[in-house]
């Protein structure tokens, strides 16, 4: 049984997860990140067996980044996307996110994508076929993260429902 300073932890952890949860789908907070700094922070007052459930946490945080990141690169890479596009695409996704909350980062993102391979390829068609690559990418890879952090938050939860009696 927790005492009542583990129990509010254990609550403002709860509320992390769901925000690292919703962070992902909305993409305004790092999810993965706020649910592994929650988890930390559960697991430095609750003690004990709770590490192995911070451990479980990064591993599976730190597979669905590198999954992530894998196939995300082959699927560009494959489609012939340069770097330089997905850095333009990426800065723009940036002005964006602060030109319009939220929807700006993905909007912002796609239309640098666009015009990065528009000034690279002969022809517009080309180049939205370029960009429908980025998003399809970025869509395999908001999946995976979002993947990994639902298991995150299903393995704390777990472990949470198990500490109670």
């Amino acid at each position: 049984m927790l005492d009542g300073f583990a129990s509010t932890v254990t609550v403002l952890a709860g509320v992390g997860v769901v925000l690292g949860v919703l962070g992902t789908v909305v993409p305004v907070l790092p999810g993965g990140l706020l649910v592994a700094a929650s988890v930390l922070v559960w697991a430095l007052v609750t003690g004990g067996a709770a590490w192995w459930v911070l451990v479980g946490v990064v591993v599976v945080l730190a597979a669905g980044q590198l999954l992530e990141y894998l196939t995300a690169g082959v699927s560009l890479k494959r489609a012939g996307v340069p770097n330089r596009s997905l850095v333009i695409g990426g800065l723009a996704g940036v002005v964006g996110f602060f030109v319009v909350p939220v929807l700006g980062l993905v909007l912002g993102f796609l239309g640098g994508l666009y015009l990065a391979e528009r000034h690279r390829q002969p022809d517009a068609a080309t180049a939205w076929r370029s960009t429908r690559t980025g998003l399809r990418a970025a869509g395999v890879a908001l999946l995976i993260e979002l993947a990994a952090v639902l298991v995150s938050a299903v393995l704390w939860f777990t472990a949470v429902l198990w500490w109670l009696p």
